[in-house]
Formats: C-alpha cells, structure tokens, sequence
C-alpha cells in the first residue's frame, strides 16, 4: 500500500501517523507532502516542520518520502502527486471549516473528497 498524506502542520502530521501506527506495515511506503505557498516564509516553515516529523514517526514503513511544494491549490498538488506516485489512498486531517460552522471540514478535504478518483481518508485532529 502507498499512503500519500497530505499535511500543513505538526499537529497535522502526528495525527496521520497515529492513525497510520495501526494500520501500516513494515511493506508500505508513504509519500508525505506539505503545501505552502511561496509568498509566505511563515507556513512555509511550519510545512517543512511538519515534513520533518513524518521520517521519524513513521520508520517501521518500507519508504518514507517528503515533498515541500509551493502553491495555492493543495487539493491539485495532493492529487497530482497521488497519480505521479501511484498513491492507494490519500490521508489528511479534517480542520474546521469556516467560522460560522456551515461545513465540518475544510475547502481542501471537501475538494478532495469529490474530485479523487481514489480513498481519502479524514483523520481527525485532537484539539493542541
């Protein structure tokens, strides 16, 4: 299986792993992209942090890659870089959705959820 993981933060990435600490064996391989945009030196950071933990946490995985792509459109980043890998599934986290709370996950989980033509899988994030 190659698990391809979208993540923006720490908090992000270790959720991910958690549910990946069950589920993944020695025999998968992951792909963990972060997607900032490059005006932007502060998420940029923070996406690179969130890359860095990725190797560490998820080491009992076959191969673990890390991707920091510039842009402003996550939702095509994370579903070209799934065909460009042959990604199985595509795992991110659910954040909340606008302030008024008309949507329960946000614009890139939405767009990813009707656009993949693969499972996308909403991990949850415990509240920081």
């Amino acid at each position: 299986m190659h698990y391809l993981v979208g993540t923006a933060s720490v908090h992000t990435t270790a959720a991910i792993c958690d549910y990946l600490d069950e589920r993944a064996t020695s025999d998968d391989d992951a792909t963990v992209v972060a997607v900032a945009p490059s005006d932007d030196a502060t998420v940029r950071r923070d996406a690179q942090e969130a890359l860095n933990v990725a190797p560490v946490r998820l080491a009992a995985l076959d191969d673990v890659g890390t991707e920091l792509r510039t842009g402003d459109d996550p939702a095509r980043t994370l579903l070209e870089t799934a065909t460009a890998v042959d990604a199985d599934e595509i795992l991110i986290a659910a954040h909340d959705g606008l302030a008024d709370e008309s949507t329960s996950v946000g614009s890139t989980a939405r767009q990813l959820l009707e656009m993949a033509s693969l499972p996308v899988v909403v991990v949850p994030v415990p509240d920081a």
